[in-house]
């Protein structure tokens, strides 16, 4: 069967849109070392990534955050000014404990782990982003990847994000990232690696 062509110009994500994003994701991130991890059972996994992501998206990033996607791409991203807000509430941590199961305390583990990498300087974070594999080559995650540090050089900001898959790094890298340093999750987790991208110049990005 023909695949349709599609879109990589990215556009704003809204709540309507999230069936299509959690489902994005869910597959952009089936085969991530951390997602693997609290989500073992290769059976339920893209179905638990996919409730994970909703709940991510419509009651954390797509209130507080910059969340973007294309036809087959999301990202969601966090404005220094988001960032205080952008921490999940009582009721959210509840829903993601009861998605995660018996894997939520290490959920909780590996974001306090994390957390300790967060530097103290006023700064944009990438806190998500994956594209379907099933398009990928397409150039879905770096125009998403372009559109937002180009929002943070407009702010003169620099970037921050986290990543546990060790492909990805040369990637980032090429976008201007270096790695601040890297931790090995509690309860035998993976490596996640802090990276940085400095401020440039607009006309740069």
């Amino acid at each position: 069967m023909t695949r349709m062509p599609t879109s990589n110009t990215p556009k704003a994500a809204i709540v309507d849109d999230a069936p299509m994003v959690s489902r994005t994701l869910a597959r952009a991130f089936v085969d991530d070392p951390m997602m693997s991890w609290f989500f073992p059972d290769e059976a339920s996994r893209e179905a638990g990534l996919g409730r994970y992501f909703t709940t991510l998206f419509t009651r954390q990033y797509g209130l507080h955050g910059v969340c973007e996607r294309t036809d087959a791409a999301a990202a969601f991203w966090v404005a220094p000014e988001g960032q205080e807000k952008a921490v999940p509430d009582a009721a959210t941590v509840r829903e993601l404990q009861e998605i995660l199961g018996d894997r939520a305390e290490l959920f909780r583990a590996a974001v306090e782990a994390a957390a300790e990498h967060t530097p103290p300087e006023p700064h944009w974070y990438l806190a998500v982003i994956g594209a379907d594999p099933a398009a990928r080559g397409q150039g879905h995650g770096s125009a998403l990847l372009r559109s937002g540090l180009a929002k943070a050089d407009a702010a003169g900001m620099p970037v921050y994000l986290e990543s546990s898959k060790p492909d990805n790094l040369p990637v980032y890298e090429h976008f201007g990232f270096v790695v601040l340093g890297e931790a090995s999750l509690p309860g035998g987790g993976p490596t996640l690696w802090a990276m940085r991208r400095a401020p440039q110049e607009p006309s740069g990005a």
